[in-house]
């Protein structure tokens, strides 16, 4: 028989302790809980490690997360740490990248169209309430598995309007950023990561006028006003960060 290894992640230990002995009483499943973000990566790391990786996470919609990073396990003492999420739904968001086979289902309080379809994209395969009965769990969790999506029936309609809304930000935030320049891409990228006014000039070798012309300019094509709306839009369209180390050696010649 092939056991399912499910990771539980919830800050409250009581509930996560409970969820884990619960879940494994079953004869197929294998379980650990996690209080914390942290926690959960250094167990999924350590469990790659070992070669016996979890199936399936749950996480808590609210999990508290402090603001602070973790080194991956195994990285070398002076490697940049990974940033922690803030919340259940980050934390899917960053696993779906980090661990692609790994499926997540989201525990939540309270049914929320907005946040479940917020965790869908983020690539969460259900949201389920905390207090369903233990066979919809185990429903789910195996569901899951079989590459299923799992929402409760009364979420569904309103989660489908959440997705269109989103989808159609998405195509207008798309059509505006088409409409920079390459360079203008380039400088908005370098928003995104954070990066103000001179580093960019430093990162990208130019003038710390040239670049206010560029913020300005991208400002203006995509219709905002502020530099964390123009970065909010542009992660709507599906804009990244620019990578912070290689944006030098990319810029290597002078652009005016």
């Amino acid at each position: 028989m092939q056991r399912i290894r499910v990771l539980v992640v919830d800050d409250h230990r009581i509930f996560a302790e409970s969820l884990a002995a619960a879940l494994a009483a079953e004869q197929d499943v294998d379980v650990a809980a996690a209080g914390s973000a942290p926690a959960a990566l250094r167990n999924l790391d350590r469990a790659v490690t070992d070669g016996r990786r979890f199936d399936v996470l749950l996480a808590d919609a609210d999990l508290a997360a402090p603001l602070l990073a973790v080194p991956a396990q195994g990285a070398p003492r002076d490697a940049v740490p990974r940033p922690v999420p803030r919340d259940g739904i980050a934390l899917v968001s960053g696993l779906r990248t980090s661990h692609p086979y790994l499926r997540t289902v989201v525990l939540a309080d309270r049914d929320d169209p907005r946040r479940a379809a917020a965790a869908l994209q983020a690539g969460a395969s259900g949201w389920v309430a905390k207090d369903c009965s233990l066979s919809r769990l185990l429903a789910v969790i195996r569901g899951v598995l079989r590459d299923e999506t799992h929402l409760p029936p009364a979420l569904l309609t309103g989660v489908l309007r959440e997705l269109t809304a989103a989808r159609k930000h998405r195509s207008e935030s798309e059509r505006l950023v088409e409409s920079l320049t390459p360079r203008e891409r380039e400088v908005l990228r370098c928003m995104v990561a954070g990066l103000g006014r001179k580093a960019v000039a430093e990162r990208l070798f130019l003038s710390p006028h040239t670049v206010r012309t560029h913020m300005q300019n991208v400002l203006g094509k995509l219709g905002v006003h502020s530099t964390l709306a123009a970065v909010a839009l542009a992660r709507r369209a599906g804009v990244g960060p620019v990578e912070l180390e290689a944006a030098a050696a990319a810029a290597s010649v002078p652009v005016p």
